[in-house]
């Protein structure tokens, strides 16, 4: 301590000056955490004060945070300036996370996200292509175009890079869609578009309409924007129409939500007649669709219907499409086709969210149009999908004939299994999960009742997609035995 920084101690209170000294010992890692410090007697001698004194000043570094009065040990260091920094300098945000708006996804999708970055376990729950099926080398040379003929770059304009949005209208007349580039957005994957909808067309109470099950109840997109679901019953056809009814309050304030190609999480395909009567009821009540069809080009035993979107003729219809399904969850492209006067709407909202997709990405995207290679890349999917269903459904028949049922996709990712004995789900959960295997359980699709499990044929190796239904099997019979 220099002589004038000894004068100015000298003028504190006693007391002040012990708060500094014990401080400046801490402060310097003379006295450590854990440290006893010296007893009261003895500082009371060293500054020529009486106890209570030394008592007053250790009282303020104890309300400080810095020692504590322990039985049998004296007083002890339990912090120093930089740990009670590290302490004192974080805001409580367990009170903002709790209070926050969107709300949180089910404890066991949480799991289940954290656990598919989890290379060691057998994924049966992840509804992505496999990286066997990633199309490396095709993609190193989309990228390597759009470098070669790369310029600077900023900013999109609201809808999304042009020649995109332009390749994405010629693409979406091959089935049956006549959209402009102009009623075309783009966003970053379907789960933006579901954002963009819930917070600028839905209002606070609006009413969700949607299969049931359906992936939309393991998300929170609608319900933290204020805004309840109402699961509607499905046959193999896909949206039973004479269900929809709307209340004399729930006019706008309702709106459809349905995924007919190859349906999340039942594999169900919708057929022609039924998105006839699905647009007919719903343009009889008004009450307006989003047709999510993220799966369609993923067919295996035929081409599916034309979409709904293709028979509005009243701009009805808000439709969803994607490339995360397809081709890669990386690139982050999707699109959104609709009237105008919406488009203009959501790209507004869209804006002010994240100021545009990746200008790269959309490059590559459009790249992939222009080509052609979209197309070819589709046909190898294809192919793909064939072989791991049929390894699937023949090891489904070989290890669950007598414990479950299940649908024959003819497209898509999944197989809806449906467990006969009536045993807890929860525990094959957790079984499967310690004998490395993922499942995802219907409970988490809205299906409260019942014992279901989606099956996704498309990511795991075909070693381990072998594997894993095996021990399903096997661990499905055990807990029914116990």
């Amino acid at each position: 301590m220099s002589f004038p920084e000894e004068k100015k101690m000298k003028k504190l209170p006693k007391y002040r000056q012990i708060v500094h000294f014990i401080k400046e010992k801490i402060g310097a890692g003379e006295w450590p955490i854990g440290s006893k410090i010296p007893t009261q007697r003895t500082l009371a001698k060293d500054f020529q004060v009486n106890r209570s004194t030394v008592i007053t000043a250790l009282e303020e570094l104890m309300a400080d945070g810095l020692i504590e009065g322990r039985i049998g040990q004296g007083t002890v260091v339990i912090n120093n300036t930089w740990t009670l920094l590290a302490k004192n300098s974080a805001p409580n945000w367990d009170q903002y996370v709790a209070s926050g708006i969107q709300q949180p996804s089910q404890k066991i999708v949480q799991e289940i996200n954290r656990s598919e970055s989890n290379t060691n376990l057998i994924q049966l729950s992840k509804g992505e292509l496999s990286t066997e099926i990633f199309p490396l080398r095709t993609m190193q040379e989309m990228m390597g175009k759009v470098s070669l003929n790369m310029e600077a770059f900023g900013y999109e304009e609201p809808k999304g890079y042009f020649p995109l949005r332009e390749a994405i209208s010629n693409y979406l007349k091959t089935f049956g869609i006549n959209a402009s580039p102009s009623s075309i957005l783009i966003v970053s994957g379907a789960l933006q578009a579901l954002q963009l909808i819930s917070m600028g067309l839905l209002q606070r109470g609006s009413t969700v309409y949607l299969d049931q099950p359906s992936y939309l109840y393991s998300l929170h997109v609608f319900q933290s924007a204020g805004m309840k679901l109402t699961g509607l019953p499905m046959d193999n056809e896909g949206l039973l129409p004479g269900t929809l009814h709307l209340t004399r309050g729930e006019r706008e304030r309702a709106i459809l939500y349905t995924n007919p190609c190859f349906h999340n999480p039942t594999g169900i395909l919708m057929s022609q007649n039924r998105r006839e009567e699905i647009l007919a009821a719903s343009e009889n009540i008004q009450l307006p669709i989003i047709e999510d069809d993220i799966y369609r080009e993923l067919w295996i035993d035929e081409i599916p219907p034309y979409p709904i979107k293709a028979i509005d003729k009243n701009g009805h219809v808000l439709y969803i499409g994607s490339l995360s399904k397809t081709l890669s969850p990386g690139l982050r492209i999707g699109w959104i086709v609709g009237p105008e006067p919406v488009i203009d709407r959501l790209s507004d909202i869209k804006m002010q969210t994240d100021y545009g997709s990746s200008s790269l990405s959309q490059r590559v995207a459009a790249e992939w149009f222009a080509s052609g290679q979209y197309q070819q890349h589709l046909k190898n999917v294809r192919q793909q999908l064939k072989a791991r269903r049929e390894l699937a459904l023949s090891g489904l028949a070989t290890h669950l004939k007598d414990v479950a049922t299940w649908n024959v996709p003819k497209g898509g990712f999944f197989i809806w299994i449906k467990i006969l004995p009536s045993i807890s789900m929860k525990l094959l959960y957790s079984k499967a999960l310690s004998k490395g295997i993922l499942l995802n359980l219907g409970r988490i699709y809205g299906q409260e009742k019942g014992n279901e499990v989606r099956l996704s044929y498309a990511y795991a190796s075909l070693e381990d997609l072998q594997k894993g239904i095996c021990e399903l099997g096997l661990m499905i019979k055990e807990l029914a035995s116990g």
